[in-house]
């Protein structure tokens, strides 16, 4: 059994307050989860408009295969344009 896991910041420059952020990262939220039946959470940052900190997690037994995945998550969050990626940790175990 393989899990990818990754620890992607996000930076969301028209954020001007917590109710327009958690609208932007609920909908991107849902499409991932629907689409690559994934696990995905903000994990920090809760507090702040403009910043967030997604965690998201694949479990597979072929590690090519959720490494893969992962990076499917992440080119479609880089290509929302209401957010964009300051910084992406990936890790396989």
């Amino acid at each position: 059994m393989f899990v990818c896991v990754s620890r992607i910041e996000l930076h969301l420059p028209n954020g001007a307050s917590l109710k327009g952020k958690r609208q932007v990262l609920k909908s991107l939220k849902d499409r991932i989860k629907h689409r690559f039946n994934v696990s995905i959470a903000e994990i920090e940052d809760q507090d702040l408009w403009q910043k967030a900190v997604l965690g998201v997690a694949c479990v597979g037994n072929e590690q090519f295969h959720v490494r893969q995945v992962v990076e499917q998550v992440i080119s479609m969050i880089r290509g929302t344009p209401a957010v964009e990626v300051l910084h992406c940790d990936t890790e396989v175990m």
